[in-house]
């Protein structure tokens, strides 16, 4: 099929904050072919009128668990350690692979509607998740949470292995298979040493949650002798390309590391402020030059997958933080929205 969008005001993201007017857009298959000046020969088999509309690169959710749709609203205005450990926790052990499929059906719906057309989800059942995400049309990097021992978390990556050579790749190369150590405090250190020295032969993309609350980082430093970050980078963990969600509580070291090591960190403000677990120093993390993208965490920590929300969240909040109303512009939280989570996930040359 062709199609010509026609009237368009168009956004690019890849020309500032520049806004084209009544421009024309030719699509052929699923690929732009042209915009403002048809290729030769084009004829659309359908024609859009866009007129009073924008249109943009789809927005990228760089962190999220989807199936937690199941659990919104559950367990609200609880501490995080106790909404993790008491509640979460162990009704995610009574879940099956078909409320898992269910519920990442109903997110990706969500997700489309709000203009969501790629994402990053850690979670568990994943061939469900990959059977909706193939069905549904969306794009999303895709990884099985891990915690466990050496014995249990090298099970894990065996699952995590095996999918990876299942899925990746498929639905037409919109799904791309990731590793996800679910966090440093939930993996134990021989596991952890595994997993990095298998992935120097497998070379996945990496997806763990990190220095989330000031607790975690307290029990990091009581225990390791430093911090969420300094301690996973010293195993090497931060050799692959790694996104790292949260990252709230962090030292000017701990900035720099993720600095030199080009990780990709994941804001999610929205979880952030109903788990109350603080603001991230994003403007610190921009100006060291760490590319920062947006994330809306499961549903259960935000209660929606409105990134719109996240990326108001990223600008406003942080203006407040440091009384200053120039932080965080509005087009700086849109790259935040688009083609900063297109970097992160690998995925640059194809959206964002």
């Amino acid at each position: 099929m062709k199609y010509k969008i026609q009237n368009a005001l168009l956004l690019t993201m890849s020309d500032g904050d520049q806004l084209s007017p009544n421009t024309d857009i030719y699509v052929e298959g699923q690929i732009i072919v042209g915009i403002g000046t048809a290729p030769a020969g084009f004829v659309a088999d359908e024609i859009i009128d866009a007129e009073n509309h924008l249109v943009m690169p789809g927005l990228v959710n760089a962190h999220t668990h989807i199936a937690m749709s199941l659990f919104r609203n559950y367990a609200d205005d609880l501490p995080f350690w106790p909404w993790l450990t008491e509640k979460i926790w162990p009704i995610e052990d009574k879940l099956t692979a078909n409320d898992v499929y269910w519920g990442s059906m109903l997110s990706i719906a969500e997700m489309i509607r709000s203009g969501i057309t790629s994402f990053a989800d850690m979670y568990f059942f994943m061939d469900d998740v990959a059977k909706a995400v193939e069905t549904t049309g969306i794009r999303a990097n895709l990884s099985r949470g891990m915690v466990g021992d050496a014995t249990v978390g090298a099970q894990k990556l065996a699952e995590s292995l095996t999918f990876h050579k299942e899925w990746h790749g498929k639905a037409n190369g919109r799904i791309q298979v990731d590793l996800a150590p679910h966090a440093h405090y939930s993996c134990e250190k021989e596991f952890l040493d595994h997993l990095i020295e298998t992935n120097k032969t497998e070379k996945c993309r990496l997806h763990v949650h990190l220095s989330e609350s000031s607790k975690e980082v307290a029990d990091s430093v009581e225990a390791k002798g430093m911090s969420p970050i300094a301690y996973v980078n010293s195993l090497g963990l931060f050799d692959s390309p790694t996104i790292a969600a949260h990252c709230v509580h962090l030292s000017d070291e701990d900035i720099a590391i993720l600095a030199e090591k080009k990780v990709n960190v994941i804001h999610n403000p929205g979880s952030n402020l109903k788990l109350g677990n603080g603001f991230a120093p994003v403007q610190k993390l921009m100006d060291a030059g760490v590319n920062v993208a947006l994330g809306t965490d499961g549903s259960s920590s935000n209660n929606n997958l409105n990134m719109f929300e996240e990326m108001n969240y990223a600008a406003m909040m942080h203006k407040a933080v440091h009384q200053d109303p120039t932080i965080i512009p509005a087009y700086t939280a849109l790259e935040m929205g688009t083609v900063n989570g297109a970097k992160a996930l690998g995925l640059e040359e194809k959206v964002g």
